[in-house]
């Protein structure tokens, strides 16, 4: 095996992803693995562009987006066009992360505030109890 090609094995193994996942990918069309009979063979080409998956899904961006992006960068304009559709795409996932930051520090305070109340109530209940008895 060269270095420019790597099994599904040794890619699971190098990116912690299943067969499963690659050939999910695979049939997005977002990798394109060279076949040689019923093995899967991935270049470098397809290495970058998991990279670019696995990070995009890290931030959460849709299949969507990543398909426009990995688009985008086979078009080779120096990755301006590339760079500043990720970037947009970034600003929007930043802005919903932090939309749902804020509802979740609210849920967060909302809970503590009822545990708050919760635990008065079972001290209160407590006490009458211990003092009835």
């Amino acid at each position: 095996m060269t270095d420019d090609v790597m099994t599904i094995r040794q890619m699971c193994d190098a990116y912690h992803v299943t067969p499963r996942t690659l050939r999910f990918y695979e049939s997005k069309e977002l990798l394109s693995p060279v076949r040689q009979g019923q093995r899967r063979l991935f270049t470098r080409r397809d290495r970058a562009r998991l990279k670019l998956i696995l990070r995009g899904k890290r931030f959460g961006f849709s299949l969507e987006d990543l398909r426009k992006l990995l688009d985008l960068y086979d078009r080779g304009d120096q990755q301006h066009g590339q760079i500043a559709a990720a970037y947009e795409v970034a600003r929007e996932r930043l802005a919903d992360m932090e939309r749902q930051r804020a509802d979740l520090d609210a849920a967060i305070a909302d809970l503590r505030e009822q545990m708050t109340w919760g635990e008065r109530m079972l001290a209160s209940l407590k006490d009458n109890h211990d003092a009835a008895g």
